[in-house]
């Protein structure tokens, strides 16, 4: 999550006087990285995932289950156990990497090297996570390096949200008051559940003092047969007097028929799912990155891994985390909220740093303006500056609404910088914007022009976590390959991102998705530069060729590779010209279903063109029948026959003898819920609403 630097960090009440200091030589610090790497070609693609979990404490005799506040102990051991493994093997084996998050019960992982293109390494995908969840590991002696570094009743889990977190009483191990959270003043939760590292507890009090109040989440409250009505939420201690902000529940800021959340760590304590992919040069980075935008809601984002519906110990009217975390870190004045005139704030901005993306930025034909239909904030001077040095229209104004944010967390030590060899001002505001999608400019010349995918939800097993990582992955290819068109107004995105957080959102909304997808054909050749040495690498086939062999968005009939291309010439213009006439003729309303599976002959379906891609790589039986697996489990779930874990966490609430139906997520359900969970992970429980009927999970998989 962000800079982990060093250093001394700023009181909002000083940071506030540098922040034009870190936003001028943030951009700075961009223009010379522009004017390295602008043209730099040839990347291969790169691409990993961030896996995030949180650890449990299971107490069976109590039926109760709690977060573990051992984040620092877990490292420490998992440090010293990866450095063993270093030393002990040879270069073939490369231990996971593993990362502090915000919440002291989480922890993120990520591949100890990132895949590259070949077809293999969409089959290592699925047992590094298992690896990472620490289950199983690459040599004996370390197999159950979980069992033997977390106490026997310790358990990871990737669930995206706790379900008790900021109950009243014990709901973390050990127990801490929420009178003392210096940091949020939270009524919920304790200081104690933040990262130590200073640059969380600041960026938390940063956001609160700069607000001036503390963040307020309000979610819909399910309502059951039994939930009182109107739901006046009796945990919240309502006349609590500890800090100023203490009265602002009952002045409002609580929502009746809501959930109300009222600290960061609500949100950025969420776990998920993100990737990142190494481009071939900047223009093939901004063409990936204006294609997912539109996929974000639609296909990762919210409606297919929808799995967070409990929150503080009910039953939300929603299946997702993305307005949790959005209010978690909306950092705006009341005037920048449009709810006081502009007086000391310098413009209104219509969304928390924390949210959907709000310009497509490729400079291709296919991006027509009018696609870019909401009114867009910008720093205008920065935005000059930028257009001055010969940054185009786009580009600039991507990095200047970027740039109307102030850096949240300043190190005191690191106001002063060399702007030729630091990125660090220029991270500073572009980590904290936290977005759909992110544009990733080199940090070094060893790392190219990379695009991050943001926005799902964390699954409850690496099936379908690894399931959802290698379609994403092979939709990039069919993309760029097929020249494919997803462009809807940016509008119409958020309209799908609301929609998205519905409850059952997969099944019973219909999303904005554009009615023709492939480009019209072309006479007109294109240069590109191809991937380099693709026929000497070791996971090609010997009649693989480097010659991309796209021809009018078409595959033109080359041997089968076993590697996927990252380097794609530019889109021809049409035959017919540019096209004309209204936007709002070139989308519709559509299912789900029909989005991923087809809409009879005149779409495929995103899995339509997948598989499509698919037929151009030379792939073996064991692939085919594992990416087979993974096609099928999205294919259910966007057809109805397999729930989302949204779905099935709230039907499993729902169940349980001990319910009421009032909306109340007790001690006993939550504790049953996360051994059902855990359970199912490793194939312990079967859950054939909810997977495959030959899952058989990560204790008796073996991988590919």
């Amino acid at each position: 999550m962000g800079l982990l630097s060093l250093g001394t960090p700023l009181h909002w009440d000083q940071a506030k006087h540098h922040a034009d200091h870190v936003r001028f030589h943030g951009i700075s610090q961009f223009l010379n990285t522009w004017d390295r790497l602008k043209d730099r070609q040839g990347d291969e693609l790169l691409w990993g995932d961030e896996v995030e979990y949180m650890v449990l404490l299971l107490d069976a005799g109590a039926k109760d289950a709690v977060l573990s506040l051992c984040q620092i102990d877990i490292l420490a051991k998992l440090q010293a156990l990866t450095n063993d493994l270093n030393a002990k093997t040879d270069l073939s084996v490369i231990p996971p990497v593993f990362h502090p998050e915000y919440g002291r019960y989480m922890l993120e992982s990520t591949p100890g090297a990132p895949y590259t293109g070949c077809v293999r390494d969409l089959l290592l995908v699925e047992p590094n996570m298992r690896l990472r969840r620490l289950t199983r590991y690459l040599t004996p002696e370390s197999r159950h390096l979980a069992r033997s570094n977390l106490k026997p009743n310790q358990i990871p889990l990737t669930l995206t949200s706790f379900p008790r977190l900021g109950v009243p009483g014990k709901f973390t191990e050990p127990y801490f008051d929420p009178a003392g959270a210096v940091s949020s003043h939270s009524l919920f939760l304790p200081e104690q559940i933040t990262n130590p590292h200073a640059r969380f507890p600041t960026l938390t009090a940063n956001i609160r003092r700069r607000r001036k109040s503390k963040v307020a989440i309000n979610l819909p409250i399910y309502i059951d047969k039994h939930t009182p009505r109107p739901f006046v939420d009796p945990t919240i201690p309502w006349h609590r007097n500890v800090f100023p902000e203490d009265a602002e529940a009952r002045n409002g800021s609580a929502l009746i028929d809501h959930i109300y959340m009222d600290a960061m760590g609500f949100g950025m304590g969420c776990c998920c799912l993100q990737l990142t992919f190494q481009c071939c040069n900047i223009e093939d980075s901004r063409r990936m990155y204006d294609a997912l935008i539109p996929i974000g809601p639609i296909m990762a984002c919210l409606a297919l891994t929808a799995a967070s519906p409990l929150w503080r110990g009910y039953i939300a009217d929603v299946d997702c985390r993305w307005n949790v975390i959005a209010g978690s870190v909306d950092d705006r004045t009341e005037e920048e909220r449009g709810l006081k005139p502009l007086k000391e704030n310098r413009m209104q901005i219509p969304k928390s740093r924390y949210d959907s993306v709000d310009l497509y930025i490729s400079q291709t034909w296919m991006n027509r303006p009018e696609y870019n239909d909401n009114p867009l904030v910008i720093d205008e001077a920065l935005y000059d500056r930028m257009r001055q040095h010969g940054i185009d229209d786009l580009l600039s104004k991507h990095i200047a609404h970027l740039f109307i944010r102030d850096p949240i967390v300043i190190f005191s030590e690191l106001l002063d910088q060399d702007d030729s060899e630091s990125t660090d001002h220029f991270e500073n505001i572009q980590s904290t914007n936290w977005q759909t999608l992110r544009f990733k400019p080199p940090p070094n010349p060893s790392i190219g022009w990379r695009v991050e995918f943001r926005s799902m939800e964390v699954q409850i097993t690496d099936f379908e976590n690894a399931a959802f990582a290698v379609f994403i992955v092979l939709l990039s290819r069919a993309i760029m390959s097929r020249n494919i068109n997803f462009y809807i107004p940016i509008s119409k995105v958020d309209e799908n991102m609301r929609r998205a957080q519905q409850r059952d959102a997969v099944n019973q909304a219909k999303f904005y998705f554009r009615r023709e997808v492939f480009t019209p054909v072309s006479s007109r050749t294109t240069s590109g530069v191809t991937t380099p040495d693709v026929a000497t690498r070791p996971c090609a086939s010997s009649a693989a060729s480097s010659d991309n062999g796209i021809t009018n968005g078409h595959h033109s009939g080359r041997p089968k590779q076993r590697v996927m291309e990252n380097c794609f010439p530019s889109p021809p213009l049409p035959d017919e010209g540019l096209a004309g006439g209204n936007v709002s003729e070139e989308y519709a309303e559509y299912t789900m279903d029909e989005i991923i599976n087809g809409r009879g002959d005149s779409f495929p379906g995103l899995i339509g063109l997948v598989e499509a891609y698919l037929a151009t790589l030379d792939l073996c039986d064991l692939e085919q029948r594992k990416i087979a697996s993974y096609l099928d489990l999205i294919r259910r779930r966007a057809n109805g026959s397999l729930k989302t874990a949204a779905a099935w966490i709230r039907d499993f609430v729902r169940s349980h003898p001990s319910y009421k139906f009032d909306s109340a997520v007790s001690k006993e359900i939550n504790y049953d819920l996360v051994v059902a969970v855990d359970e199912i992970e490793r194939g312990v429980r079967r859950a054939p609403d909810l997977l495959p009927e030959d899952y058989t999970g990560s204790e008796r998989d073996s991988g590919p």
